[in-house]
């Protein structure tokens, strides 16, 4: 029995490895028909440039990396293929192994040395497939962070080892960076010092689409500012979106596979779409404006402090391919406890563990609104998009992946969030077939054959991580063959980048050890949404906002204040408040309970 599950999930994790390996053949294959595009460079002043020799000196020109050659696809086929073939062939040379030793021998394994093996392959397939990605970068970087952020679904030594993934990527030289933001921001008669008077060479972040710098605007432009520049990769546009397609054709082969957890062509599909708007800064400008109004205006039209810090886009220094916004001083959450570590604080400590909490609430907070009030939210959440700032506030970037949801969507979906806040168990008829009626009417489609108790099962595993025992007797792991997401037999583009944000929720939970249910905590939202929905008319300040309010403002204080004591009074103040949280919820839970 134990080889069983664990062979299933292996099985299962394969499918991830083959679907990208067949990418990385289609993909370069197709690739000679279509021609080169042509090497482009671009005029640069000569304080920009150190000229290496007399006649770099004389012509003072950066190279714009043209985009791949033939040969180069070649080689990127080649390289992937020459590491994935083996990584999948010990996968399934050890599974055949042990079936064997199993099914003809006799031999039985232990949980313990069934785990012992699966681990070792883990760790090598693991470095290898960090590496042969590292090297090729393009859309695969991509996949990368959707495995790293998955701790749920994947081995942890994947997760770990792509997990710098998230936020490093092999930089762009700082003269070549110059180059763009010339020709994308600067006036014909400026130089590049007229607008900043400082600008880091190094990197804060290099990723796949493009890579960030700090600098300091001149005061003609408003300064001094310290400001962060995100500038795009030459000719990786074509690049990630050839292998998105790939990746969408590969997976629309694979759709009917029963062994696949979910229809990965839906998913790709979508992501095919949000991607396409990651390439226009511009539009992302607009997002970070729009979500930040969202976010710091209740739905009375008062003003609220928002649960988070967002940065803002510098007017007149936006283009399609360069954004100048706000920085962010900070660590992104993947690097987190490494530097908690370096500052002398226990990842572990009582002050952690409250940190954890803001976090979830931060992040149930801003998701729950942004998708509830507008439809409109931040569709690329994953640990190098959220930071923990200097302050020990957190932080959220990157807002080139957006989605918007239609109205009905979204009353759907509150109207989801309130029944399972609602329901009396986790068993009452009743309450199930209210459940599941509503996640059917988003346009989830279940298999002919599957349980009555299906539908309502999915909508507690995405929406409700409290949840221990899911009704029907499914389970709550996601690569159990006994999981409700393999009833699943599609799910509405519409929500899919939704559900992307519910899970990243969910995996933080489960990775910090705190029960979390974002029904609970979408709940209130969702019956404000919707008495504003049919209750047209101007509404009266009631008293549980001002309350509300108030409650914010004051616990924003109390952390400020506990923030600025010394170290060993802040970690028992912190530990009192660690156990207040620890019984506020118990004793939440116990009410639901008796509730039920």
């Amino acid at each position: 029995l134990v080889f069983r599950k664990k062979g299933t999930s292996m099985l299962l994790f394969l499918c991830w490895i083959v679907v990208i390996s067949l990418l990385a053949i289609q993909n370069n294959v197709s690739s000679f028909v279509v021609p080169p595009a042509e090497h482009r460079s671009v005029n640069l002043p000569a304080s920009t440039i150190e000229a290496e020799t007399d006649v770099e000196a004389e012509t003072n020109q950066v190279d714009f990396p043209p985009p791949l050659s033939r040969i180069d696809r070649l080689k990127r086929a080649a390289t992937f293929w020459s590491v994935a073939v083996p990584i999948v062939a010990n996968y399934y040379g050890k599974f055949a192994e042990m079936k064997i030793r199993e099914g003809l021998l006799g031999e039985e394994m232990s949980e313990e040395e069934v785990e012992s093996v699966w681990d070792t392959q883990h760790v090598d397939g693991a470095s290898k497939l960090a590496s042969v990605i590292a090297s090729l970068k393009g859309f695969y970087v991509k996949t990368a962070q959707i495995i790293s952020s998955r701790q749920d679904l994947f081995p942890k030594q994947y997760t770990e080892a792509l997990s710098s993934f998230t936020d490093s990527v092999d930089p762009m030289e700082g003269s070549l960076v110059k180059a763009i933001i010339e020709q994308e921001l600067l006036n014909r008669d400026e130089k590049f010092e007229d607008v900043f008077s400082e600008f880091d060479e190094e990197p804060l972040g290099s990723a796949s689409v493009a890579q960030v710098h700090r600098a300091v605007l001149t005061e003609k432009y408003g300064g001094p500012r310290e400001v962060a520049i995100k500038c795009q990769r030459p000719s990786i546009e074509s690049k990630l979106m050839g292998d998105v397609a790939n990746l969408k054709q590969i997976s629309k082969t694979f759709r009917n596979l029963e062994a696949l957890p979910l229809d990965y062509y839906t998913v790709f599909c979508e992501l095919e779409k949000s991607l396409a708007d990651e390439f226009d800064f511009v539009a992302e400008a607009v997002a970070m404006d729009r979500i930040y109004n969202t976010i710091t205006t209740d739905t009375s039209g008062n003003s609220v402090e928002p649960p988070l810090t967002m940065p803002r886009p510098v007017p007149g220094l936006v283009s399609r391919r360069v954004l100048v916004m706000d920085y962010l001083n900070g660590v992104p959450l993947s690097r987190a406890r490494e530097e908690m570590i370096k500052k002398g604080i226990d990842p572990d400590s009582p002050e952690a563990k409250i940190f954890g909490r803001k976090l979830l609430t931060a992040l149930t907070q801003v998701f729950g609104r942004t998708i509830l009030e507008t439809g409109f939210f931040h569709a690329d959440p994953h640990p190098g998009n959220l930071f923990v700032l200097e302050d020990g506030s957190i932080g959220l970037i990157d807002f080139g992946q957006v989605k918007q949801i239609s109205g009905r969507s979204r009353e759907t979906l509150a109207k989801v969030m309130m029944a399972l806040d609602d329901r009396k168990s986790n068993d009452n008829p009743e309450d199930l077939e209210k459940i599941g009626n509503l996640a059917l009417e988003l346009g989830v489609e279940l298999n002919e054959d599957c349980k009555d108790e299906a539908a309502a099962a999915v909508a507690m595993w995405l929406f409700d991580g409290s949840v221990d025992d899911l009704p029907g007797g499914y389970d709550k792991g996601e690569l159990s063959p006994n999981s409700p997401v393999k009833e699943l037999k599609s799910f509405p583009q519409d929500l899919v980048l939704v559900g992307r944000s519910s899970i990243l929720i969910k995996g933080l939970s489960n990775r910090l050890n705190i029960p979390w249910s974002l029904s609970q905590n979408w709940a209130p939202i969702a019956r404000d949404v919707l008495d504003r929905k049919f209750t047209p008319t101007m509404r009266r300040v009631r008293f549980r906002d001002i309350f509300s309010t108030a409650k914010k403002w004051g616990t924003g204080k109390v952390s400020s204040g506990v923030a600025r004591l010394p170290a060993p009074i802040r970690t028992r103040v912190a530990s009192v408040v660690a156990r207040i949280q620890d019984s506020r919820s118990r004793r939440a839970m116990q009410r639901r309970d008796r509730k039920q």
